[in-house]
């Protein structure tokens, strides 16, 4: 009923439970904060069972029909799925693009981990919101006398969502989300307002991104994007591209109140969304900083908090001579007027993971708030001499070499995660630790 509605609004929205297969060895949230905390970069040459780089390679960025760089961070074991878990036969799962397969088993140890039962979701307004922006397996499988029933549904992207909500029997909405580069932190914006509505009770949220074909390396070579040593180095003044990266990564999400009559255990509160398009800009996939510093502004407003009070950003910072100072500037200009011994502190997960494409965004809120539950935001990567093309001087931004202590303090501990995509659409999340007063599960 319509009076039931203000209360939703005082409702915060919170994190319950998460999950991640990311590369480097990380296949759950234990192996992801160890690979953070140790410094480490996943990133090695393209495995053979992509395809063969000897013929795809060539050092020249400007040749057509070849890759510049052969480096990328992989998951090990893409081809293996336990079909009969998720009743599913042999036959049609080898019709299902990988994406769906690591989606489906990530976001049932994201459920288990919010200590939520996922038989028992049956029926259940729960939403699906997952970003998603490349279909490598569709493009394998449209050979013609290859393609049979199972095709249509096994490499749909409207399905990387629609076949989670079908297995678990979900009933709230349910959609994929493609903005480029910034889909699954856009997924976790529409997943926020859909609980905020009261259209879901319960929300997956997050993107997944695997690499099975050459065309997307190809088309970022001839643009050149990538970096040729196979690093995002972002913030450094050698900053000379992205490196490609797949994994998933989910977040279950729920209203604060459910939560507490829950008894769950509350990893962290979201205090706002955002998200934009750059609008008239340079170029449809040239950054705009002026709609980033809106953005920042806007999601501050939403959660009605000072620029002061965020201790740390997750930045989408790709590792582009562009595109970082470009984020820099706007991040400056947000989040300049700060005590001087309180600069923001910035990181980047590309520098650990490279870029997961529509799983980007989702892995830097996943980082961030392991950070919050450490008390210790994790090292930078590649940081040795910052890019010239910002001004540094004024001390406003620590980038933490080393890794930093977080730990909890009079203040509560805010984040900002930023995810931009080549389509021009942004995203951008502030997340923090729940008050403490409040009754949960340790």
């Amino acid at each position: 009923s319509t009076l039931d509605k203000p209360q939703i609004e005082e409702d915060p929205i919170v994190i319950v439970g998460m999950a991640c297969q990311f590369p480097g060895g990380a296949k759950d949230l234990k192996s992801f904060w160890e690979l953070l905390e140790q410094g480490k970069d996943a990133v090695g040459e393209i495995p053979k069972n992509r395809w063969d780089m000897k013929v795809w390679y060539d050092p020249d960025p400007n040749k057509a029909g070849k890759i510049y760089s052969p480096y990328g961070a992989f998951l090990e074991q893409i081809d293996q799925f336990d079909a009969e878990f998720f009743g599913i036969i042999p036959r049609e799962a080898i019709a299902i693009d990988p994406q769906q397969r690591l989606l489906l088993e990530t976001a049932w140890q994201a459920l288990e981990m919010a200590g939520q039962n996922p038989q028992k979701l049956r029926n259940s307004q729960t939403g699906v919101f997952i970003g998603c922006m490349t279909q490598d397996y569709a493009q394998l499988s449209y050979s013609p006398e290859a393609i049979n029933a199972y095709t249509g549904s096994g490499t749909s992207v409207s399905v990387v969502s629609g076949r989670l909500s079908y297995i678990l029997g979900l009933q709230g909405p349910s959609m994929t989300i493609d903005t480029a580069c910034s889909s699954s932190l856009v997924a976790v914006n529409l997943a926020y307002n859909a609980l905020r509505n009261g259209e879901c009770d319960l929300a997956l949220a997050g993107g997944v991104n695997v690499i099975i074909t050459p065309v997307i390396s190809l088309i970022e070579s001839r643009a050149q994007m990538l970096a040729p040593d196979g690093h995002c180095k972002t913030f450094d003044q050698s900053a000379n591209g992205m490196v490609r990266g797949e994994g998933c990564g989910i977040i279950v999400m729920k209203r604060l109140s459910q939560a507490v009559k829950n008894g769950d255990h509350i990893l962290a509160k979201i205090y706002s969304t955002a998200v934009n398009h750059d609008g008239p800009s340079s170029g449809l996939t040239v950054p705009n900083g002026a709609a980033q510093e809106k953005l920042l502004y806007q999601a501050l407003k939403t959660a009605n908090l000072q620029p002061e009070q965020i201790d740390y950003i997750e930045a989408h910072g790709t590792g582009t001579a562009l595109g970082d100072p470009i984020e820099l500037e706007s991040m400056a200009a947000v989040f300049g007027k700060r005590p001087p011994n309180q600069p923001l502190v910035i990181g980047s997960v590309k520098t650990n993971l490279g870029h997961l494409e529509g799983a980007a965004g989702i892995a830097g809120l996943i980082k961030t708030v392991l950070a919050l539950q450490y008390h210790k935001i994790p090292p930078h990567l590649h940081f040795k001499k910052p890019n010239p093309r910002f001004d540094w001087s004024s001390n406003i931004f620590e980038v933490p070499v080393g890794g930093k202590p977080w730990n909890p303090s009079e203040r509560q501990r805010i984040a900002g995660v930023s995810s931009f995509g080549f389509s021009g659409t942004n995203a951008h999340i502030i997340v923090g630790e729940i008050d403490s007063s409040l009754p949960q599960k340790s």
